[in-house]
């Protein structure tokens, strides 16, 4: 199989957005596809120690791979949304409920030899403090507006009446927080050692680990579907 050729100029969001499963790639390889998408590959490349030809190869093994045929930067925005609500949404309230209650048990049981947790439990704790009102404000504000404008475009009639100026103005607050919910990914990351339990860990321990580096993934792919594709499709239906 002939390696693809990477674009080195193209951004990681485009080839994101271009390459079917390349963020399955660009999660093993630690590169930001979300928050740090406007980067161009060979910048993305250097910053996380990654040979060009090793993204390509990669890149190529997962071209393969199709876990879901939908087309969402050109399909119905309607969709997009749904999938986001059905999807990710779903997934953050239920997934962090679970992963305090487990931060509370491993906390209790381990906090004592691992005096990490205590710090780590809090930085999750500002993770959903930040996430429980960001959800709510795409949920009852922006993507219902962004449903509106997509039904005016479709029948030809003007945008609706915007209370907040232009979709532009919430679309920038949302990947502030983002931008944000990025920051502390990291952080979490880093104080859990690279989600790497250690030896004595048990198998709430373990569960933990495994269930924060799950959250973040989804939670990558959540930024990305919205930051790279229902974001900039949405400002694009209100230009006159």
């Amino acid at each position: 199989m002939t390696e693809m050729i990477l674009n080195t100029t193209k951004t990681v969001r485009e080839l994101a957005l271009e390459v079917p499963n390349a963020t399955r790639v660009f999660e093993r390889l630690k590169i930001d596809y979300c928050c740090g998408g406007g980067r161009n590959i060979e910048e993305a490349c250097q910053s996380v120690g990654v040979r060009l030809d090793e993204l390509s190869r990669l890149l190529d093994e997962a071209g393969a791979i199709r876990e879901d045929s939908r087309d969402f930067a050109r399909g119905p925005l309607s969709d997009l949304i749904r999938h986001i609500l059905d999807t990710h949404h779903v997934y953050t309230r239920e997934e962090s409920a679970r992963i305090q209650a487990l931060l509370e048990k491993v906390c209790r049981k381990h906090g004592e030899n691992h005096p990490h947790l205590p710090g780590l439990r809090e930085l999750f704790l500002r993770l959903d403090a930040d996430l429980q009102p960001h959800l709510l404000k795409e949920e009852q504000i922006l993507f219902p507006y962004i449903l509106r404008l997509e039904a005016a475009a479709d029948a030809g009639t003007p945008a609706p009446f915007a209370p907040f100026g232009t979709v532009g103005n919430p679309v920038r607050m949302m990947v502030f927080e983002h931008d944000t919910a990025g920051d502390l990914l990291r952080e979490i990351r880093a104080a859990a050692s690279d989600f790497r339990a250690p030896d004595d860990a048990c198998m709430s321990f373990r569960a933990l680990y495994q269930a924060l580096e799950a959250f973040e993934q989804d939670l990558h792919q959540h930024i990305h579907l919205e930051n790279n594709v229902l974001f900039p499709r949405a400002v694009e239906l209100e230009k006159p």
